[in-house]
């Protein structure tokens, strides 16, 4: 989860965002990425909840 939680950071993915907002703020980075790992698992299970594919935001699905 911590390496895939990176990998969406550093992807720009909506999670980058989070982080990015999180360390401005002066958060420590480890708190941010936990932070990030959480949201993330909130939407992988929202996804599965739902039995839906990911759909960046903007995307038209």
């Amino acid at each position: 989860l911590y390496m895939a939680t990176w990998a969406a950071i550093r992807a720009r993915s909506p999670l980058a965002e989070t982080y990015r907002r999180l360390v401005e703020a002066g958060k420590p980075k480890k708190l941010a990425v936990t932070a990030c790992m959480r949201k993330y698992l909130t939407m992988l299970n929202a996804m599965q909840r739902d039995n839906l594919p990911w759909y960046p935001k903007g995307s038209s699905a």
